[in-house]
């Protein structure tokens, strides 16, 4: 079953990171948050949740979300993601989640969900037909987080104004229950977290919503394809530049050259040191090169997965028995100190 993680005796910082089942994963995700993940594996007790529960915030066919759901979790696994050396579990399947975010439903102000940007980008014009599950969203990951008291929360930039919320919503707990018992979780920020944009527009971010095949890579692609992708990405006609300087208003090739950095672990300018002068006729192949190296193989193993479902749930059902070992008595002593009956 693997390593028992104790509620009550933490040895290092625990994590807590989610990410939500919606298709496949891309060369984004995999750069700006999953291959992180992988390293965090040493430094903290870790905590990786599929969000499900985030995931029913807009409409999803049932069948989708389930084969969605097994799809990221085979994706983890194949990234690098140790379900001995970490806890992977799909969110739903751990129902002090849900309760908690009640209890926080309760403690949160109106005035601090009203502030919160992502909610109006993703309601839209057509605000006053968004789901209450979409407005309150940032009350449930509170709840992801705190049901675990995490002490350190992986986030990138559009995720930072949830994790204030939820230290406010901690600290707001603490103080009208007049107890020490929520830590206030701080941002765990990578100075290796690469943002990486559209294989078809430089100025727009990677995502699996975009219309084009071609826009993105995603973690799936075999070697083919993945050469293909890079052959046929955007770029402009000059040679790479000497320096990171030469790279502005030259977003293509700023994100050409950002992705060959990350993938090699390298700077920025030694990859221009190596590459400066040369045409993307000559960087495009040895990109290509690289990003097969680095991404085939975790495509190839995330099929083998997928081929036994049943093992996939499997790897689930356990993690989520680790998680809920955790979790039950937080949140059992949250509701005692709530002041429910028949809770200590």
């Amino acid at each position: 079953m693997g390593v028992t993680m104790s509620s009550t005796t933490v040895s290092k910082s625990r994590i807590f990171s989610g990410i939500q089942p919606t298709g496949n994963l891309h060369l984004g995700n995999y750069l700006g948050a999953i291959r992180n993940w992988v390293a965090l594996q040493d430094e903290f007790e870790s905590i990786y949740c599929v969000v499900d529960l985030h995931a029913i915030t807009v409409p999803q066919d049932p069948m989708q979300l389930r084969q969605s759901t097994r799809e990221v979790t085979a994706s983890l696994i194949a990234a690098g993601i140790s379900t001995e050396r970490s806890i992977l579990f799909n969110q739903s399947r751990v129902l002090q989640h849900a309760q908690l975010a009640w209890t926080f439903n309760c403690v949160a102000r109106l005035g601090w969900l009203n502030r919160m940007t992502q909610f109006k980008e993703k309601a839209g014009k057509n605000r006053e037909n968004a789901t209450v599950g979409l407005y309150s969203y940032p009350t449930l990951m509170a709840a992801d987080i705190l049901a675990y008291k995490a002490t350190h929360v992986p986030v990138g930039e559009d995720q930072k104004q949830h994790l204030e919320l939820t230290r406010d919503i901690a600290q707001a707990f603490n103080s009208a229950y007049d107890v020490d018992f929520f830590p206030l979780p701080e941002p765990q920020i990578f100075g290796s977290a690469t943002r990486v944009m559209s294989l078809r527009n430089g100025s727009s971010k990677m995502s699996k919503s975009d219309n084009s095949e071609y826009s993105r890579i995603n973690l799936t692609d075999d070697k083919d394809v993945i050469t293909q992708k890079i052959r046929k990405a955007k770029t402009d006609p000059e040679p790479l530049p000497s320096s990171p300087e030469g790279l502005k208003g030259r977003a293509e090739a700023q994100n050409l050259v950002g992705i060959y950095a990350a993938l090699a672990d390298v700077t920025v300018e030694s990859v221009l040191q190596e590459y400066g002068g040369r045409g993307f006729g000559n960087f495009k192949p040895a990109l290509a090169e690289l990003a097969v190296a680095k991404l085939s193989p975790i495509g190839e193993k995330m099929r083998l997965l997928l081929e036994s479902p049943e093992d996939i749930d499997h790897i689930l059902d356990e993690g989520a028995a680790r998680a809920e070992a955790i979790a039950a008595p937080i949140v059992e002593k949250v509701n005692d100190i709530v002041g429910f009956l028949g809770h200590k």
